[in-house]
C-alpha cells in the first residue's frame, strides 16, 4: 500500500512539473510572437515608409536626344523665371537667374522644354564634405550631356567667391572649365567648393525633400561620402514658367 501511496505522489509531481513546463512554453511562445509581430512589422512599415517617399515614379524613360552646338538665345533676360523638378520624391522649386547667368538659364530652359531631363535619376549624392544632389545626366553614369558644351558664367558671384556654395544654391556641374552641358546639382548644406561652377539659380522650395534624400545616404561607392543616392530619386518632368 505504502509503495502505491508513493507511486499515486511521484506520478501527481510529475503532472505538475509537466503542466508548469507547458506553462512557460506557451508564454515564451506567445512572447516571442508578439516580438516577432513587432519587429516584421516595424521592418515592413520602415520599408514601406521609405519606398513610399520617393516611390512616385512615372513611367517612361530619358530620350536621350543630342544636339550639335548649344540652343539659340531664345529667353527674356529680363524676365523672371522659375522651375518645378517633379520628381518621384517631391517637387523642387527653384528660382532661375536670367540676369547674371542667361545662357545657362536659357540651356536649362531649353532642355527643360525639350522633356531632356524627363524621367532621368539623379546619380549622385555627396554627404561628406560637400552636400550635393547631382542629377541631369540621362545615362546616370555621370558622363551623359546633350553633345554640346558651353562657357562658365557668373563664376565672380559673391556668394561663392569666398570658396562656399551656400545652402540652395542650383549650379552646373563640369568636368573643367567651359564644358557645361545638361548636369547640374542641388546644394542642401553648405559647401566648400572652388568657385569653378556656374551658379544659376536658387532652390526657393523642397529643401527638406533634399536633406531627407541626404539622410538616407548613398551606397558611399568612393568610401567618401560619395555615390548613388539610395533613395530612387528620378525627375519625372521639369516645368518651366515666366
Amino acid at each position: 500500500m505504502e509503495a502505491l501511496r508513493a507511486q499515486e505522489k511521484a506520478k501527481a509531481r510529475q503532472r505538475r512539473t509537466l503542466g508548469i513546463g507547458a506553462a512557460v512554453l506557451v508564454v515564451l511562445l506567445a512572447v516571442g510572437g508578439i516580438l516577432w509581430a513587432t519587429l516584421g512589422s516595424s521592418k515592413s512599415s520602415s520599408s514601406t515608409a521609405g519606398g513610399a517617399f520617393c516611390g512616385n515614379v512615372a513611367s517612361g524613360s530619358p530620350s536621350n536626344k543630342q544636339w550639335p552646338q548649344p540652343p539659340a538665345m531664345s529667353i527674356d533676360t529680363k524676365a523672371t523665371y522659375t522651375a518645378t523638378l517633379k520628381t518621384s520624391c517631391g517637387d523642387v522649386g527653384l528660382k532661375l537667374d536670367a540676369t547674371h547667368a542667361p545662357k545657362t538659364v536659357n540651356n536649362f530652359v531649353f532642355l527643360a522644354q525639350q522633356g531632356f531631363f524627363d524621367h532621368s535619376h539623379c546619380h549622385r549624392l555627396t554627404t561628406a564634405g560637400i552636400y550635393v544632389l547631382q542629377c541631369g545626366d540621362p545615362t546616370a553614369t555621370g558622363t551623359g550631356s546633350p553633345g554640346y558644351k558651353f562657357d562658365d558664367e557668373y563664376l565672380n558671384d559673391p556668394a561663392i567667391q569666398g570658396g562656399t556654395y551656400p545652402a540652395g544654391t542650383l549650379a552646373m556641374a563640369n568636368s573643367g572649365p567651359n564644358t557645361n552641358g545638361s548636369q547640374f546639382f542641388l546644394v542642401y548644406k553648405d559647401s566648400q567648393l572652388s568657385a569653378n561652377y556656374t551658379p544659376f539659380g536658387t532652390i526657393t522650395s523642397g529643401l527638406d525633400i533634399l536633406n531627407h534624400i541626404a539622410r538616407d545616404g548613398s551606397d558611399n561607392s568612393n568610401g567618401q561620402g560619395d555615390g548613388k543616392p539610395n533613395d530612387n530619386v528620378v525627375i519625372n518632368s521639369v516645368a518651366v514658367a515666366k
